[in-house]
C-alpha cells in the first residue's frame, strides 16, 4: 500500500521518532521548570489552516493548545495518563478549554493526522483511539496497513482511508498547520503546550498541570 506524500518504511519511521524522543529527553521535566517563554495569545488563537476542534468550554479561564505528533510516545503517555484527570477536573467542569494541534514529526503521524480529521467532530475521539494503540500501528512493519486496520474500529473503511490519502489539499493543511507553529511559535518538538500563551514542552504530569491552572486561574 502506497501513496503520495508517504513512501514508508519501518526503519525510515522508527529513525524519525527517535529523533523527535531524542529532543523531548534532553528537555528537563516541566516540574522543575517555569514556562519557556509566552507568545501573544491573540496570534495563538487566530485561524489557522485547519479549524481547531475545541474540547470544553470555549469561555473557560484557562485556555491549553497542545501541539503533538500521532507517532511521538511522549505525547501517547499524555493522552493516556494525563489527559483523563485533565478533562475529568478541568475541561468537564468549565476550568479549561482543551486545543489539540497537528506537529507532525515525520510523513506516518502526517497520514494519521489527515485521517481523524476526515472524522470531523469526532477528529480528537480518533486521536485518543491512535495514541492508545499507537504500538499497533506506528512502530510496524507495514504501518498503513496498521493504520487502516485501527481506523476500521472508528468505522473509517478501506477506500476513504485510501482517498483521504492522496488528499493533497489536506496535507497541505496539516502541514501548514506544523509550519505555523514553528515559524510564529517556535515549536521544535513534541509536545509542545500553551496555556493562556505561556510554552511549556516535554513531558508534563497532572501535578504540572495541577500546578500550572492554579497560577492561571482567575482568584474569586
Amino acid at each position: 500500500m502506497s501513496f503520495p506524500h508517504f513512501a514508508l518504511t519501518r526503519r525510515r519511521l522508527i529513525a524519525a521518532a527517535a529523533c523527535g524522543a531524542l529532543v523531548l529527553a534532553a528537555a528537563p521535566a516541566m516540574a522543575d521548570k517555569a514556562g519557556s517563554g509566552s507568545v501573544s495569545v491573540m496570534e495563538l488563537m487566530a485561524p489557522n489552516a485547519l479549524p481547531d476542534i475545541v474540547e470544553g468550554d470555549a469561555n473557560a479561564p484557562v485556555t491549553i493548545v497542545e501541539y503533538a505528533s500521532m507517532t511521538c510516545s511522549h505525547c501517547a503517555a499524555f493522552h493516556h495518563e494525563v489527559y483523563p484527570t485533565l478533562k475529568k477536573n478541568y475541561i468537564d467542569t468549565g476550568k479549561v478549554k482543551f486545543i489539540l494541534r497537528e506537529f507532525p514529526l515525520d510523513p506516518l503521524a502526517t497520514a494519521a493526522f489527515m485521517l481523524a480529521r476526515e472524522m470531523g467532530d469526532k477528529r480528537d475521539a480518533v486521536v485518543d483511539l491512535l495514541f492508545a494503540q499507537q504500538k499497533n500501528w506506528a512502530f510496524v512493519d507495514k504501518p498503513l496497513d496498521g493504520l487502516a486496520t485501527v481506523l476500521k474500529q472508528a468505522g473509517l473503511g478501506q477506500e476513504k482511508f485510501e482517498t483521504v490519502l492522496k488528499d493533497q489539499d489536506l496535507y497541505k493543511k496539516v502541514t501548514d498547520v506544523r509550519a505555523r507553529a514553528a515559524d510564529k511559535f517556535g515549536v521544535n518538538s513534541t509536545p509542545t503546550f500553551f496555556v493562556n500563551g505561556e510554552k511549556y514542552t516535554g513531558e508534563i504530569t497532572v501535578a504540572d498541570i495541577d500546578k500550572i491552572i492554579a497560577a492561571k486561574t482567575p482568584a474569586k
